[in-house]
């Protein structure tokens, strides 16, 4: 009997590569992270500089990993735009790193995933409110 599999739907797929994306974020290790992003893909935050790489991708992710030792990514939702998904996030942590404030932080932003053929970020834009951010991390 035919069809007894169903096939995932690409939404689903997306849905659980966000899912194994926030895992990778929770894992502490910043090139599990960057293994979602094609080898030339990038990042770019707040219309900062982009990471570009693999390389320069896993030393952004070290770099909250370091100051919040103790972060947790959380997966809110994803959507479907036209040619773009957006994951929704939650992150929340203390800043305990190298010269860490000890506040506690708990944010939420997006990221706007352009994929590539092989099923990976090509292009991600992240967003969230740095104003917000920069209070708590500072403790205001």
């Amino acid at each position: 009997m035919s069809g007894c599999k169903s096939e995932k739907s690409e939404y689903d797929t997306m849905v659980e590569f966000g899912q194994k994306y926030t895992d990778a974020w929770n894992s502490k290790q910043p090139e599990n992270m960057a293994s979602f992003y094609a080898e030339d893909g990038t990042l770019t935050v707040n219309g900062g500089t982009p990471a570009v790489g693999r390389k320069q991708l896993a030393a952004t992710a070290q770099s909250y990993m370091e100051a919040f030792p103790d972060m947790i990514l959380t997966m809110d939702s994803l959507t479907k735009e036209k040619d773009t998904y957006r994951y929704y996030w939650t992150f929340k942590g203390t800043n305990t790193g190298p010269n860490g404030t000890g506040n506690k932080v708990d944010f939420s932003g997006f990221e706007e995933w352009t994929m590539n053929e092989q099923g990976l970020v090509q292009k991600s834009i992240g967003t969230y409110d740095a104003d917000e951010y920069t209070r708590q991390l500072e403790g205001n």
